[in-house]
């Protein structure tokens, strides 16, 4: 029989517990363990309740050593796959009266090392395609090039390519590490963002001219006047107007709309929304939700072409997320992409 202040102390715990006594047999269960394993577990065998080998392992071992020990479980409900770490500890001397089989949550903590090793594992292979051209070029140039001089000129240019490339990844990885160490920590200084459009238009210009991309902004003749970092919201809007120019300009247009609101639903008060909007081939929705993760491209090989790292949409995410706004895609194959910056907006 298990005492009362047991089932009271099982009861109190918010990870699933439950306690297999010296038959095998499950004596009692926590409600998170009843939600886990089922309501019938009580008076059954531990193997018809636990039924994952590590696990029945793990409990029969602390059971005939009287020794603590240790295993991960692994489930899948409707909502999500879950990682567990189980505690099997001997109840009693050396175990006499059975054992605790305990489930500590772990999955938020393997996300995340499952995320660093991906994150590692992308950074290594967009440094090593660059890497590995600049050294072939090197070893041709200390060789059959040397005396080559249009080989030498056209594989410099090369070169000067995948390193500007590599710069900018690197420049890229350091800002969005910058932007993550602050996203908590909302600006407090009051900025122009209509001013802001401004210089980022003018200073894209010539990019714009370049690709023979009218860049046009609408609504920003007027002060708007938000809290923000300067700096970071010019960030945004040159990623954002420079993808529309390298991306979409097959348009021949890109429009930069500022709307500003006397209330916004996602702010509860007044907002101002940029609107980039171009005019390109567009892209298929299905990669609308993967677009703002770090390294993801819906074309690599045209990406990389065009000097992209991956990295800028992540960044745009943390900075708006920084800056309490909200960020949106929507784009149609063969009509275009809109990508909008909603922030709440200071009244004088």
């Amino acid at each position: 029989m298990i005492p009362d202040l047991v089932h009271s102390i099982l009861a109190g715990m918010p990870m699933p517990v439950l306690i297999v006594d010296r038959t095998g047999r499950v004596a009692a269960m926590n409600a998170p363990a009843r939600a886990m394993f089922g309501p019938a577990g009580p008076g059954r065998h531990y193997i018809a309740v636990l039924r994952q080998p590590a696990l029945l392992d793990c409990v029969e071992e602390a059971l005939r050593l009287g020794q603590v020990r240790r295993a991960r479980y692994l489930t899948t409900d409707i909502a999500r796959e879950a990682t567990y770490e189980v505690l099997a500890s001997p109840l009693g001397e050396g175990g006499a009266d059975g054992v605790t089989v305990a489930f500590s949550d772990i999955t938020e903590r393997e996300q995340v090392g499952q995320i660093r090793r991906d994150f590692v594992a992308n950074v290594s292979h967009e440094l090593k395609t660059p890497l590995t051209a600049l050294l072939g070029f090197i070893e041709t140039l200390k060789g059959p090039a040397r005396d080559d001089a249009a080989a030498r000129d056209r594989f410099l240019d090369i070169m000067l390519r995948e390193a500007t490339r590599m710069s900018r990844l690197i420049s890229d990885l350091l800002s969005l590490s910058r932007v993550e160490a602050e996203e908590r920590m909302r600006p407090e200084a009051q900025i122009d963002l209509a001013a802001t459009l401004r210089g980022t238009v003018q200073a894209l210009g010539t990019l714009a001219q370049a690709a023979d991309v009218a860049l046009i902004l609408e609504g920003a003749e007027q002060p708007i006047l938000v809290q923000g970092d300067s700096d970071q919201l010019t960030q945004v809007m040159e990623n954002l107007i420079e993808n529309g120019i390298k991306y979409g300009g097959t348009g021949g247009e890109v429009r930069v709309v500022v709307t500003q609101s006397a209330r916004e639903l996602a702010f509860r008060g007044p907002g101002v929304r940029v609107d980039v909007i171009d005019k390109g081939e567009g892209f298929d929705p299905v990669h609308i939700p993967r677009l703002t993760e770090r390294f993801y491209r819906v074309d690599n090989h045209r990406s990389r072409e065009m000097g992209g790292t991956g990295l800028g949409l992540a960044i745009v995410k943390h900075i708006v997320n920084r800056h309490r706004g909200r960020f949106r895609i929507d784009s149609t194959p063969g009509e275009g992409s809109t990508f909008s910056v909603m922030l709440p907006r200071i009244t004088v």
